[in-house]
């Protein structure tokens, strides 16, 4: 067998974006998204002014291969494995937009101390620090970029050596002339085994997952509309995070000419992404599909199944799934049972495999035409169990394959697939929401990070229509669908006058969310102050802050955020300050349990 690679001289880095620059060298289809961190592409800049050693990169000679963009390559060098890396000195050095992982478009700017010689991701305060150069792309992008750099420094530095900054300038300027090895392969291997050869590289960066393998394989994968497929994968995660990259997605155009494409384009009408709850990547969307459509939780097993003789079956259900998962009516009912569960901002939404395995249910439920309303109280209950008892914290790809077997399975032929789901809910709630678990949530609940709690019990204020903290008219729903405020019970400035630790001022006992004016008109003051002074002037009648002016709907108010009612005004002095948050975990616990059983309702 021959050869499929041989090794070419080493080349410039200057060459190298060169080529890139002139489309001389394209990434293919099969390539991810940009993944480095900001911090490793620092990390990698230092490495080179270093001299250390930063491995070979692998093109291949081929033509009408899908490229970035929707072109087909004609006689180009594609980019196998190395991406991360060219992208990286392709921002850093050229100052060139990089598309993230998230679809946003982003120059990632590096900072260098000539004299300590250390780099660093720009941050806002090397603006106006002249022992920093913010930028090094202004080192590379010009003739002149080394010699105005030195002179600019010395004239903002005059204490320097200017001899040492001069040589470290220099030295960062000589990256481009380090020299990558290229290592080029056989222009006679087929799309499949390039992929298979990408996904098996050992490199240093961030390895590949059987994701990534799955998207490489479609993208090489020449039959059963596989390529378009893989862009209906790409193409919908891309529209559903960045909706106004529609126009740029449609200029590739065969796509574009497409139903796959068409079957997306919805997304490009809805610009609120206060109500985008859901922001699927590729692996959440490939999980889903696999797992609703398969019936299995390990994505390895559709590895398996795109490398064997019922390759052509695979990809029949996978497009089956696909169609499923991106149809506008079921992805937009399955928002809105979020919604109707009381999470209405995006932010709410924390736990991502929870989501993914709602969908799960909800595309399996749907596709056996199970009553609307039964669907919706079921995945609703199924998502905040999932988020409740952190089902998929650990081991998400073998819990995902037990969940779908427990929804499934056929015990007996006359149990609907509701009545399986149900029972098999039923079972986890026994399990994972035990009266053990309700007794310990409190203690649970003792944290400082606006996490899973608190938003779940935000949810719950949802769900049970409260009003904001102390509003009249605005809802806790109307408040999080904008910009929400969250407001310390026990101020910060006061609680720090009396020596509280931080930790212990942002605890969620201490939160709550109301309206921007009433949180300005209350900033610092002492609870016990403003409580007292909201019941002399609802006692008199009077509205005060948020425009509560009666006792009763007072009362109601502070019940419906747990606020701890007592005898006096005492119970919001500092010295009960920890009493107080104890006291108000144990409310705020009873309201998400009474919460989650009202659910099914």
């Amino acid at each position: 067998m021959a050869q499929c690679y041989s090794l070419e001289n080493e080349t410039k880095i200057q060459t190298l974006l060169t080529q890139l620059d002139n489309r001389e060298i394209l990434i293919p289809e099969i390539q991810r998204p940009f993944v480095w961190s900001t911090n490793q592409v620092s990390d990698f800049i230092n490495s080179l002014y270093r001299g250390y050693p930063v491995g070979y990169l692998i093109t291949w000679l081929k033509s009408d291969v899908p490229v970035r963009g929707g072109d087909q390559s004609t006689r180009e060098y594609l980019l196998i494995d190395g991406q991360q890396r060219m992208m990286a000195l392709w921002t850093a050095l050229y100052g060139k937009e990089i598309l993230n992982k998230n679809y946003k478009r982003q120059i990632i700017k590096i900072s260098f101390h000539p004299v300590d010689e250390v780099f660093e991701v720009k941050k806002n305060s090397y603006e106006n620090d002249p022992k920093w150069i913010e930028d090094i792309s202004i080192i590379f992008r010009t003739h002149t970029g080394v010699v105005n750099s030195i002179n600019t420094y010395c004239e903002q530095n005059p204490t320097v050596d200017r001899s040492n900054v001069d040589r470290n300038i220099n030295r960062l300027s000589g990256i481009r002339d380090n020299k990558i090895g290229v290592i080029e392969l056989n222009s006679a291997l087929n799309g499949e085994t390039v992929a298979d050869i990408f996904y098996h590289i050992n490199s240093k960066g961030v390895r590949l997952t059987s994701h990534d393998y799955i998207m490489s394989k479609m993208a090489a994968i020449e039959q059963y509309n596989s390529p378009k497929l893989r862009k209906t994968i790409d193409y919908f995660c891309h529209l559903a995070a960045v909706p106004e990259e529609f126009d740029n997605l449609a200029a590739d155009s065969e796509f574009a000419d497409s139903d796959y494409f068409r079957g997306i384009a919805w997304l490009s009408d809805n610009r609120n992404r206060t109500d985008r709850l859901y922001i699927p990547t590729y692996t959440d969307m490939l999980r889903v599909v696999f797992t609703s459509e398969f019936k299995r939780g390990d994505l390895g097993d559709l590895v398996d199944r795109l490398s064997n003789d019922s390759a052509e079956n695979t990809f029949e259900k996978l497009e089956n799934g696909i169609q499923n998962y991106i149809n506008e009516t079921n992805f937009n009912r399955f928002v809105m049972i979020l919604k109707s569960a009381g999470f209405v901002n995006p932010s709410m939404v924390t736990a991502m495999n929870a989501v993914n395995s709602a969908y799960i249910l909800f595309l399996t439920l749907r596709t056996q035409n199970v009553d609307p309303d039964q669907i919706e109280k079921l995945v609703r209950r199924w998502f905040v169990m999932s988020v409740l008892t952190g089902r998929y914290s650990r081991a998400p790809q073998s819990t995902f394959g037990e969940d779908i077997r427990g929804i499934t399975l056929e015990e007996n032929e006359n149990t609907s697939v509701y009545q399986k789901a149900k029972s098999y809910l039923d079972s986890l709630e026994r399990i994972g929401l035990s009266d053990a678990f309700w007794d310990e949530l409190p203690q649970k609940m003792q944290t400082s990070t606006k996490g899973v709690y608190f938003n779940m019990f935000l949810a719950s204020q949802v769900f049970q229509n409260d009003k904001g903290f102390l509003s009249h008219t605005m809802t806790v729903d109307n408040l999080l669908r904008g910009l929400r405020h969250i407001h310390h019970i026990f101020p910060q400035d006061y609680l720090d006058d009396n020596d509280i630790p931080k930790k212990d001022q942002n605890q969620i006992a201490n939160l709550v969310v109301m309206q921007g004016e009433t949180n300005i008109s209350l900033r610092n003051t002492h609870p016990a102050a403003y409580f007292s002074e909201l019941r002399t002037r609802c006692e008199n009648g009077e509205s005060a802050y948020g425009g509560i002016n009666d006792l009763e709907e007072l009362e109601k108010n502070l019940k419906a955020h747990c606020i701890p009612q007592g005898d006096n005004i005492k119970n919001f002095e500092i010295e009960n300050y920890d009493k107080f948050l104890e006291e108000r975990r144990k409310l705020m616990a009873v309201k998400i349990k009474d919460y989650y059983f009202s659910l099914q309702h």
